[in-house]
């Protein structure tokens, strides 16, 4: 729908510009954005704005390409702040009101879409949007009067058909239901959602034989939709086509390797035709997903007692034992498990306490703790064979997974090509800054990293090479290995010759520092600081090499623990640890209060020890000496969230994202929809 929004508009001359310079980098920023490339887009709207900050239409298109990147917050910014400059562009509402959508911000919408409609009353968009919203609300009679007029204005329009079939389902009227989508289909035999819109109305009746056979029209029209196959899978499966609906979860994976459903009931799909190797895989990558997830952890016991894991299957079982610990199934398999690799007496206690628990209810005492095991509700009623994602009654653990309503895929929304908030990034904060020689290369140029007294220590040619402060450090090669321990036998001439040099042992520092002797670097850095108390730049390395000698030592501890659990003599790490690190930065803010890295490195260290108010603190100490501070905002934006604010750590985030921390839209996708 946005890349039609887009075609649109650019079909337009929309800008004006008195520069040559600013035509040409709008220019090209609609060029990336109309090819997706959403990132870069942004970065030269940014500099159009720097430039003419009086202009609505970067503000506009930055817009839609947060959009694109699931910044909804930060579109809809971006058009409060197009509208303000020009309050008659109808695709700014049109935007603020999908931005607005994405937010649950529906009523909202609603009035973005009418005072669009207002100046171009004719837009199918428009109207389809102004019905989803409605839908949304469950304003169920308001969405089929929007449908009305929308047929009005385009009586052959597909889509309409469709969306009023899904508000015949939500009021319980299959029949009208499945005269839209029929009629949808005799208006658009090629529409790949109408065939599978009507196949999961066959599904619900039961009616798997008809579901597969309008699936099988769906699928060669939208080959890459995952959910198809999926919910083809389940047709097959109710007919007792294991073969083929594993098939459709091969497929499924294979387009959406991360789709929980799919590994889930392949794996149960697996076992039940002797595929137990294959199907732990599919529980291992489950149990990844989802650590907490005890029914795909006990599937997984068994599968490994199936194998002859004994040891790995008893551990699965005691991981569910101990979040169910009267879940009799459990305790049965354990029991024969621990019989297998001699353990006679734990068994006899797991069988005990099976015994026991039959026994009660032979005499008709109910243990109100066994909520698994009461009356087997979802087991046994109407023989059902699947589940819902949410339900965690652990006797249906062999149970077909299907979507919670909530989780069921929005049907007449697009999926973009090239969005970056899809790829898998790890929420951790961004790392902390150094002063070294090398730095990787980033697709998204950010800011360039900079301080006087850093840059006049360059030209001094003190040291052999440029130094650099940034927090994308690189590794060296083969050749830059040899060239730094070739540069310590050269500093350590020159430190035997002349031993009260600060600059020199610096220089040394920073060459083991590269060479990962972290020891000696910080034995250089003290000794600089010795000579010479004033000098900055030796407490803030010191402080950074500290810290991470530290979360190695942390790094090695939970190693150590994790092979010989309770045999873990070294003194554990705690918060006083870390006081000699934020005695450095402390130092170094003390000699140089403009120099930004110290609060963003202190802020860090105390997002570390789950000092969150400190961190926010320092954060906002470095955005405000850097306001266009990209990691501050990324780091405040996840602090703001650790904290259970999430409105003020999307909007951070949306910055981060803004300024070219292109991870942030992947975090802002997960966080958008949870409430504070």
């Amino acid at each position: 729908m946005v890349k039609r929004i887009l075609t649109v508009l650019l079909l337009f001359p929309t800008l004006v510009c008195a520069q040559i310079n600013t035509d040409r980098v709008m220019t090209i920023a609609r060029n990336a954005l109309y090819f997706e490339d959403y990132v870069l887009s942004i970065q030269y709207f940014n500099q159009v704005i720097n430039a003419k900050p009086y202009l609505y239409e970067p503000y506009f298109f930055r817009a839609l390409a947060k959009l694109n990147l699931e910044d909804f917050q930060g579109a809809e910014a971006d058009c409060d702040a197009a509208i303000q400059r020009n309050p008659f562009v109808v695709g700014a509402y049109q935007i603020r009101g999908l931005a607005r959508i994405r937010q649950s911000k529906f009523d909202g919408a609603i009035e973005d879409y009418k005072k669009a409609l207002h100046y171009d009353p004719e837009n199918i968009t428009l109207w389809h949007n102004l019905t989803l919203s409605h839908i949304q609300k469950k304003d169920y009679d308001a969405a089929k009067e929007d449908l009305e007029s929308l047929l009005k204005v385009s009586p052959r329009y597909t889509r309409a058909y469709l969306m009023r079939g899904e508000v015949s389902l939500q009021q319980k009227d299959t029949i009208a239901a499945l005269n839209d989508f029929n009629k949808a289909l005799e208006l658009d035999k090629y529409d790949p959602d109408a065939w599978a819109a009507r196949a999961i109305v066959k599904l619900q009746q039961a009616k798997y034989a008809e579901a597969e056979a309008d699936f099988n029209r769906a699928i060669p029209l939208s080959a890459k939709n995952a959910g198809n196959y999926i919910n083809r899978a389940l047709a097959r499966f109710h007919q007792n086509n294991l073969r083929g609906a594993m098939s459709d979860y091969d497929l499924a994976l294979d387009i959406d390797p991360n789709n929980f459903i799919g590994h889930y009931n392949r794996g149960l799909l697996r076992a039940q035709v002797g595929d137990d190797n294959r199907a732990i895989e599919d529980f291992d990558f489950v149990i990844k997903m989802e650590p907490d997830n005890m029914m795909a952890v006990f599937n997984r016991g068994l599968l490994r007692a199936q194998t002859g894991d004994y040891r790995g299957a008893i551990q699965d079982y005691t991981t569910v034992i101990n979040q169910y610990p009267n879940f009799l199934a459990g305790c049965y398999q354990r029991s024969e498990a621990r019989r297998k690799i001699g353990d006679k007496k734990g068994a006899e206690q797991d069988e005990f306490k099976v015994m026991k628990a039959q026994i009660d209810k032979q005499n008709g005492v109910t243990n109100k703790d066994v909520a698994q095991n009461k009356d087997k509700e979802n087991d046994e009623e109407g023989g059902e064979k699947t589940r819902k994602k949410s339900d965690k009654n652990m006797n249906n653990y062999r149970k077909i997974v299907i979507a919670d309503d909530s989780e069921a895929e929005q049907r007449y929304t697009s999926d973009y090509r090239g969005r970056v908030q899809d790829k898998n990034v790890n929420i951790t904060l961004e790392p902390m800054f150094a002063l070294t020689y090398y730095e990787k290369m980033s697709d998204v140029k950010r800011s360039v990293n900079f301080h006087k007294y850093i840059e006049d220590l360059n030209r001094t040619g003190i040291l052999p090479k440029r130094l650099r402060i940034t927090n994308m450090e690189a590794p060296l090669t083969e050749e830059q290995v040899k060239v730094h321990f070739a540069l310590i036998d050269t500093h350590t001439s020159a430190i035997v010759e002349d031993d009260k040099n600060a600059s020199k042992r610096f220089a040394r520092a920073i060459d083991f520092y590269l060479v990962q002797d972290f020891s000696s670097a910080v034995s250089d850095l003290t000794q600089t600081i010795l000579l010479d108390g004033d000098f900055f730049p030796a407490y803030f390395m010191r402080a950074l090499i500290r810290c991470k000698q530290l979360e190695y030592q942390k790094a090695e501890q939970a190693v150590e623990t994790d092979v010989v659990p309770g045999d873990n003599k070294r003194k554990e790490i705690t918060a006083v640890d870390y006081e000699v690190v934020r005695k450095d930065l402390d130092k170094v803010i003390n000699l140089a209060p403009d120099f930004v890295y110290a609060y963003y490195n202190r802020a860090n260290v105390s997002a570390m020890l789950k000092d969150y108010r400190a961190a926010i603190i320092d954060y906002d100490k470095a955005i405000e000496l850097n306001p266009d501070f990209a990691d501050a905002y990324f780091n405040r934006g996840l602090t703001h969230i650790f904290l259970g604010n999430n409105k003020l750590g999307i909007s951070d985030l949306s910055k981060a994202g803004e300024l070219g921390i292109v991870s942030a839209y992947n975090v802002i996708k997960r966080f958008t929809d949870q409430s504070e």
